[in-house]
């Protein structure tokens, strides 16, 4: 029978580059805005939140479509076209300087930041919405990775080991924000911040030429083995009496609005809701929120420190929590489903903690900026969590739907996701300016930072009540039966 191979790693791999190639392409926005673009266009909060949530609900609504384009094109191609999309417009961020200049007829950069009055309303409008144009050709592309990520490791992984695959390449999350603060403002303090948008977009290129040669379906693939194979399909020849049913339905189609039907796709919908914006909104925020409260800047090397560790953190912690269900199952012979919820319930506690970054970051405010390594290490823990708890949630997928059905209700998770993140970000970017313009008052903060708390607030508590509406939905393991 040969040796046993293990290529399905390989691809796990190619996954985790991809995801992390996707967050990279996602951060270099959040990581120039406040210190490099901010000044150019005459932006304030509200015009990032406004492209933050339009960014939101548009990869919202592709992620709705993105899933069946996936089981249409096949996970190889499906893939291709998502992150070549997704690079072009990571590129085309790059533009929105040359295209402001030339609406409101001004020559360069200098010349727009020393602009006053109606020419500087003109120019933070004509760019927001020239951002929000490059921001949706993002989206419509990054909506891609998560369906044919979902779907790859459905093909390649047996159901005990699937979230363990997930946790491993969605840490690519978590790597792409690591390693973003460390090349991403360099980038646009030395080249440009239209610099920073080309480089890390062309990133997506490159994977897309080992991905054309790397992958095909495990039955298919010269580098599987036919025991690595057998291994892979072992869900068909080992099962227990409760998933006999759905054995000749494995790579079963559902319809696009028979979905919708089944209490299980609410249920990953509703945890996808819940807390999708929370993992955004410290994507998007963190930086901000460090140059406002501590006046600690990206390109400084403090600051390339805390969110490097902050995602350092992250990683290590999120991947482990891809294993949890594992033994628990191994332990106690608990169905998968059980052995998630128990974990993603365990994980829901831990953004609890987030409520004290914010009071401990001001009660150690004599330390001066040092102050921000409490605040970010509280963070830290709950955006591992959020990580942890996230591939548990995407591989709940695989254990009740058939393979042929995985990426459209993945795409209609991310709809729901992509809808909670943009209320946050929308939310949160009006909360803001209000706050600062009328000293908003609330517990014992003043101003944006009682703005900020108040989101931590909503932050901290979205797992658990996420989890109850999850469980009350499907409280037990229940396989799809078409």
């Amino acid at each position: 029978m040969g040796k046993m191979t293990n290529y399905r790693w390989v691809i796990c791999a190619m996954l985790f580059f991809a995801t992390t190639i996707n967050y990279l392409d996602r951060q270099v926005l959040s990581l120039t805005w406040d210190e490099f673009i901010k000044p150019e266009f005459h932006w304030n909060e509200e015009h990032y939140g406004k492209i933050t949530s339009v960014f939101s609900i548009f990869y919202a609504i592709c992620m709705l479509f993105a899933g069946r384009f996936v089981e249409w094109m096949g996970t190889k191609k499906g893939f291709l076209w998502s992150i070549g999309v997704w690079s072009v417009g990571a590129c085309l961020h790059a533009g929105c300087g040359v295209v402001t200049e030339m609406t409101v007829g001004l020559h360069n950069a200098a010349e727009l930041t020393k602009a006053t009055g109606d020419v500087a309303v003109m120019i933070a409008t004509i760019s927001m919405y020239c951002f929000l144009v490059a921001r949706c050709i993002l989206a419509l592309g990054e909506a891609g990775n998560f369906p044919a990520a979902i779907k790859a490791t459905a093909e390649y992984f047996p159901k005990k080991d699937r979230a363990y695959a997930t946790s491993i390449f969605n840490a690519g999350a978590s790597i792409g924000a690591l390693f973003a603060p460390l090349s991403i403002p360099p980038l646009a303090k030395h080249f440009g911040w239209e610099m920073a948008f080309i480089i890390i977009g062309v990133l997506g290129f490159i994977w897309m030429g080992f991905w054309v040669f790397l992958y095909e379906k495990p039955a298919k693939n010269k580098h599987v083995s036919s025991l690595e194979l057998e291994y892979i399909e072992q869900d068909k020849y080992e099962q227990t009496d409760e998933e006999a049913p759905a054995k000749k339905q494995e790579e079963g189609k559902l319809p696009f609005l028979q979905c919708f039907t089944y209490k299980q796709t609410w249920a990953f919908a509703t945890g996808k809701f819940m807390t999708d914006g929370v993992w955004w909104f410290f994507l998007f925020w963190t930086p901000s929120y460090l140059n406002m409260q501590f006046e600690i800047k990206m390109s400084e090397g403090l600051g390339m420190a805390l969110i490097f560790t902050l995602y350092a953190i992250v990683t290590v912690l999120s991947i482990f929590g891809g294993k949890l269900p594992t033994i628990f199952i191994n332990r106690s012979g608990q169905n998968p489903y059980a052995a998630r919820m128990k974990a993603m319930l365990i994980f829901a506690f831990f953004p609890l903690l987030v409520l004290l970054a914010q009071p401990l970051g001001m009660q150690f405010a004599g330390l001066g900026k040092n102050a921000a390594w409490i605040p970010v290490l509280l963070i830290s823990m709950g955006c591992a969590a959020h990580q942890a708890w996230s591939a548990n949630l995407f591989s709940t997928i695989g254990d009740m739907f058939p393979k042929g059905a995985i990426a459209t209700v993945t795409g209609i998770g991310g709809m729901a996701g992509g809808v909670g993140s943009m209320i946050l970000q929308y939310c949160a970017g009006k909360l803001f300016v209000y706050a600062g313009e009328t000293n908003m008052q609330f517990m014992s903060f003043e101003g944006k930072p009682a703005g900020y708390f108040v989101i931590f607030c909503i932050c901290a508590v979205a797992y658990l009540i996420g989890w109850t509406i999850m469980k009350a939905l499907v409280p037990r393991y229940k396989l799809i039966e078409i």
